[in-house]
């Protein structure tokens, strides 16, 4: 009676089927499709409209943000949501060929970044130590890669003051992440951020920002299938030298003619969460530069990093003063001393000769050594010793016991006695 009266139900719904929908409908009603049956259409349809192309486009920001992290400096990302800063991260990553950890900095509590606290076996002489979270092992274990903290102007104040240590010391919990390991960052305006805090002034000063914007030509040729790609800045190591003394003796010349500018927090409370000058930042300013000079960073690029990093009003002059700056390779220089002639402008003459200083210590040798005393006689020649000074102090330390004293010294004797250089 039981197998009959199933037979009755089937045959019923069967009936009732034919009535409501096609056969092939019906067909694989009555096969019972598994729900991944169901879903393989959808899923290739899906597939396809992920699959796009790329093609090269310049793009300052996304340049900027890869010069950045090559410099291994932290960098924010400013923009309204919705406007691929995420996807420009990925990308980042997928050109760089390193994996990325993405931590939603709003939904953490302080514990997260610094660690949670594991008792052992004997608290009183081993400690407790702080346990960090999986992502930092993760990591930790690659030896590379992103950590991405996204929507970080959604996290409380107490969230952003645990950051500190995780994004300028690379300390998570009782971890020290690999040298290897870049953090990137995200935010959106406060306005327009979900429960939107200021940055802290501290976690501020720790970043690179960038402000993102999008292109709505890019967006509708993206969307057509094809999406922009931009050149990453290719360091040359054979730069790399003279490189760093021009920067150094840039952003040198700089301060001393604009004091004012070593330092400078802003009043209120929406420009100190962001970019702004401090002695940390300079020295961003500094590795910037001197990866922008070694590489084949546009310059277009360079200034928008420099600019993220020390705030439009200062980054703006320092640009400015680049521009008419131009300093010819201090290493080169030091090859034939002699060929050199003194810039006429004292701003020049004090970078340059604090390149040549600088590009001395990098490599300090007896040749390079006293050619760096012949380049600091032409400023006795100029009739500017004065601002050779404090060059000459510097050069003067460098010196080893076994060397004479070269002729070249005698101009800058007083000021070494007096300085405590020349005994």
């Amino acid at each position: 009676m039981r197998s009959w009266g199933n037979w009755v139900v089937r045959s019923w719904g069967k009936w009732v089927a034919e009535l409501s929908y096609p056969a092939d409908t019906v067909s694989r009603m009555t096969a019972e499709p598994t729900a991944l049956t169901l879903l393989a259409a959808a899923d290739e349809l899906l597939a396809a409209t992920r699959s796009t192309r790329v093609e090269r486009r310049d793009n300052t920001q996304l340049e900027a943000l890869a010069l950045a992290v090559s410099a291994n400096l932290p960098v924010l990302l400013w923009g309204e949501p919705g406007i691929g800063k995420s996807s420009a991260l990925q990308q980042l990553a997928d050109r760089l060929d390193v994996p990325m950890e993405t931590v939603i900095a709003s939904i953490h509590e302080p514990s997260d970044f610094a660690g949670l606290p594991v008792v052992g076996d004997d608290p009183a002489t081993q400690g407790v130590p702080m346990a960090p979270p999986d992502w930092a092992v993760r990591l930790a274990k690659r030896g590379y890669g992103l950590v991405f903290f996204d929507e970080l102007s959604s996290a409380p104040p107490a969230v952003q003051a645990a950051l500190l240590r995780v994004v300028l010391e690379r300390r998570v919990g009782s971890l020290e992440l690999p040298p290897a390991v870049r953090v990137v960052a995200a935010a959106n305006p406060p306005s327009s951020a979900a429960d939107g805090w200021h940055l802290s002034p501290p976690l501020a000063n720790r970043f690179v920002h960038l402000h993102w914007t999008h292109d709505p030509a890019v967006v509708a040729r993206g969307l057509a299938g094809t999406w922009p790609t931009a050149d990453i800045p290719r360091v040359d190591p054979r730069k790399g030298a003279s490189a760093l003394a021009r920067a150094r003796g840039t952003l040198s010349g700089f301060l001393t003619a604009r004091p004012g500018l070593a330092h400078h927090l802003p009043a209120d409370a929406e420009a100190r969460g962001g970019a702004w000058p401090s002695p940390r930042t300079w020295e961003m300013a500094l590795r910037l530069l001197t990866f922008g000079m070694a590489s084949d960073a546009t310059r277009a690029a360079l200034s928008t990093a420099l600019v993220g990093a020390i705030g439009d009003g200062a980054g703006l002059e320092l640009v400015n003063y680049l521009d008419e700056l131009d300093l010819p390779d201090p290493n080169r220089v030091l090859a034939n001393p002699d060929a050199f002639q003194l810039p006429a402008r004292g701003d020049r003459q004090l970078a340059f000769l604090t390149a040549v200083v600088s590009a001395v210590q990098s490599n300090t040798t007896r040749e390079r050594w006293e050619a760096g005393w012949t380049v600091l006689s032409k400023a006795v020649e100029a009739g500017v010793p004065d601002v050779a000074a404090r060059a000459a102090a510097d050069l003067a330390a460098m010196r080893k016991p076994a060397w004479p004293v070269p002729a070249t010294i005698d101009a800058f004797i007083d000021i070494l006695s007096l300085s405590g250089a020349l005994r």
